[in-house]
This record gives structure tokens, sequence and C-alpha cells, in this order.
């Protein structure tokens, strides 16, 4: 993948009061670099539509950050667009003196400028933000863009594999090659469950050895389940490392139910569990848009997240669970329990994850969700995880959310939005609001 590329723009023309001007850049190439080194600065103001021209030619952006260092007319904002159609952040300077004298900057009626013709440049979508350098909000703006554009850069890269198809009645999760592709820039690969099982029935014991030792060291109670199905799940979790390796995976949404229980009489939920460990992000139930909305989440947390339904709300401390049959990363079990393993709740085999999630402060609640024209939009709440004990046969996160609980449940039933979510740690809502402006998508914050 090509090194992510943020580019700071700060425009304006001379005849404005340069001694603020060029005060107020060197303030600004301050910010963005404490940002993201990696933002590619001009050596000096970007005084002419020239200027412009030639510090853009050898670049190759993902992000701009436009600023209107100083009034600066439409034509500075129609050269930018003439070559680039990507994410834009436009940026208003305070006026930093009012003193009945000179106007120094003028900056905000640049912005204007800037603005109008991105709205009649096709209704180009842009991010906006005002204020001087030092102001935490501007920061945040930046910092929440510059990640939402290198996310949007990075899943261009992904490829994301669809493991058998969806059961019946959850065609939710389903997606279209050519749309992923053409939405999201990621490659979808598709192979059968049965593919899979047959490759795991083909190796020995011998061949999984260490698969079987590394599921016995990350989990609690593995040696309990009985010994056919503790090697065909070694069998099974060889098959799938060894796909996901030779075929570059990030992400995938493997089918579970009924297959892995009538065909090959173990589950493949500690398999997923353990992969999204290992940096795959690995849902359950065919989901390919909970899959992506995973990764997603493990690249905004930097870690491995939950995935589940939502089962439970408790009106009184403001609490809704998330929980699922028997999947989720063994790094998010409890300290006390461990990454316990049991059976699966309705089929009564195993091995399956069974523990509760231990507790965080800070946690995000994400899901890409489609409205029925086909179009794609964001579930966004923000929260904390509880110190809670397991609270069903399988594995569950309870989240105290910021918004009321039950307004949430109501108003995110009523709008239609499917049955699993993403739970990962840390506030990551800006960011996230961030990125869906950056594909034209609707957000849903609770």
């Amino acid at each position: 993948m090509e090194t992510f590329c943020p580019v700071y723009l700060p425009v304006g023309v001379g005849t404005f009061h340069m001694e603020s001007a060029r005060d107020q850049f060197a303030r600004s190439v301050k910010l963005v670099k404490s940002v993201d080194e990696r933002f590619a600065v001009p050596a000096e103001p970007l005084l002419s539509v020239e200027a412009l021209r030639d510090f853009l030619k050898p670049l190759r952006p993902d992000l701009v950050v436009f600023q209107n260092l100083t009034f600066a007319n439409a034509a500075y904002m129609s050269e930018l667009l003439r070559v680039y159609d990507g994410p834009v952040l436009l940026w208003t300077l305070r006026e930093p003196v009012i003193d009945g004298g000179r106007l120094r900057l003028n900056s905000l009626t640049g912005a204007y400028s800037a603005a109008h013709t991105l709205r009649n440049f096709g209704g180009r979508p842009f991010a906006y933000v005002f204020g001087s350098p030092e102001e935490e909000s501007v920061r945040q703006a930046i910092a929440e863009n510059t990640a939402a554009a290198a996310l949007k850069k990075a899943v261009r890269s992904l490829r994301i594999a669809a493991v058998g198809h969806t059961p019946q009645g959850f065609g939710f999760g389903r997606a279209l090659d050519a749309e992923l592709m053409h939405v999201f820039g990621a490659e979808l690969e598709s192979i059968e469950a049965r593919e899979l099982i047959g490759k795991a029935k083909s190796f020995t014991d011998e061949e999984c050895a260490d698969w079987l030792e590394k599921t016995a060291c990350a989990t609690c109670g593995l040696e309990n389940t009985p010994q056919k199905n503790r090697l065909d799940h070694a069998r099974l979790y060889k098959a799938y490392s060894d796909f996901v390796r030779e075929r570059g995976i990030g992400a995938l949404a493997s089918r579970c139910w009924p297959d892995f229980f009538t065909e090959f009489g173990t589950p493949v939920c500690t398999v997923l569990s353990l992969l999204n460990d290992e940096g795959v992000a690995a849902a359950c139930e065919a989901d390919l848009y909970g899959a992506l909305s995973m990764w997603m989440g493990r690249q905004l947390s930097g870690e491995a997240v939950f995935f589940g339904d939502p089962v439970s709300l408790d009106e009184t401390e403001n609490t809704l669970t998330f929980w699922h049959c028997g999947m989720a990363p063994c790094s998010m079990a409890r300290k006390d329990t461990g990454a316990s393993v049991g059976v699966h709740p309705n089929r009564k085999i195993g091995p399956a994850m069974d523990f509760g999630c231990e507790a965080f402060p800070e946690a995000t609640i994400f899901r890409i969700g489609r409205e029925p024209d086909g179009s794609f939009r964001f579930f966004i709440a923000e929260g904390e995880a509880l110190d809670k004990p397991k609270q069903f046969i399988g594995t569950s996160i309870v989240i105290r959310t910021d918004a009321d609980c039950r307004r949430l449940v109501e108003e995110s039933v009523e709008a239609g939005f499917e049955p699993h979510y993403v739970v990962m740690k840390g506030r990551h809502a800006g960011t996230l609001k961030a990125l869906a402006k950056m594909y034209g998508f609707e957000v849903y914050e609770y």
C-alpha cells in the first residue's frame, strides 16, 4: 500500500498583512505536523494559483487541509478540484486583531468563496473547522479527519473473504463484489464453507498439533472439550489460518450454523475468536458488512473488537448488553475468568467461547448499515463497558451508553438497523462521522 499523504494548503494573497499571515502559517505547520508527521507542507504560504499548482504537482494527496491563510478567491479551490477529488477539510482562521484598524487576514470570506466552489463542483462533500491553531477543537477536527482519510485509503487495500453464504433470514449481511469495490475499494474473495471443511478433514493430528497448542495457551478449560472436538477444532483452525495467510485476507465473514454442526460436528466459533486476536477481523453468520465494520473498528482502536447482537437493556443502569453464541476475542475476556471455553448454547457442542468481557472506560458501538435503496449509513454510539460477569451462555459485554439506552433501542429498531454491532475500545465517533462525510453516508448517532 502506498504511504498515506495528507497535505496542508495555506492559500492567500500578498496584499493582506503578511506578518500576521506568516505567524499563523508557522503555528499551523506546527499543529498539522504534531497531528501526523506525514503531512506535506509548503516552505512558505501559497500566495498565487501558480504556487499552489507547483506545490501540488508532485503530490498524490489522500487528504487536503485547505486553509485560507488570508482571503483567496475561488480560483485557488478550483485549481485544487481540477486535479484532486479526495477528502477536503476547510479551515478558517480567527481574525488575530480587532482594533478598528486594518483587516489583517479576512480568512472567513475566503472560506465562503472556497465552500461555494466545493458546493458547485458536483456537491463535493467537505468538512469545516473554524479557529486558531492553538484551539483544541481545531486540533481535534484535523486529527479526526486525518484518521478518517487514512482509514479510507487503507480499506482500498483490504481483501475481505466470504466463507459460505448467509443462512436463510440473514440476508442483511450479504454484499456484492462490485459494490464493495465501487463504494469502499475493498476486494471480495469468496469460498464455500465446504471447501474449508474438506481441507480441515484432510489434515492429520500431527499437522494440527501447533494449532491445538495455540488454542490451549489462549483459552481456559479447553481440556473439558471432548478430544474429537478439540482435534477437529485444530484442523479447522489450521484450514482457516492457511487460507487467510495464502490469500492475504484482512477480514472475513464466515457461515457458521448449521453446517459446522451438521457437516463437521465442531463449531467454528473459537477459530473466528482466535483469528480476531491475530489481526483478522472475523465475523460469524456470514455478515460481510459486519466484518468490514469490525475491520474498521480494529484500525481505529488498534485492538480486537467485540461483535454481537443487542439482546437486553436495563433502564435503571442505562445499559445495553451485546451477546453472541460463542465468538469473541480472547484478549477481551475478563481477567478473573480468562477466555473460558464452553459449548454452543443451542447445539451443546464445543469448543465455543463462554465468558464475559472486561470493563473499559471508553467504548464505541458501530455498524455499517444499509438503507432500503441500497445506500449506506453509519450507526454510532458511545459509552463505557462495565465490570459485569457473563450474562448468558456465550460471550457478552455490557455497555452503559451516553445516550438514553431505551431511546437508542427504540429509535434504531424503528430505523430498521441490522442486528449485528461492533463494540470497540475508545471514543471514535468523531472520526467515524468524518469518514461518513467523506463517503457521503448518512449518520445515525445516539
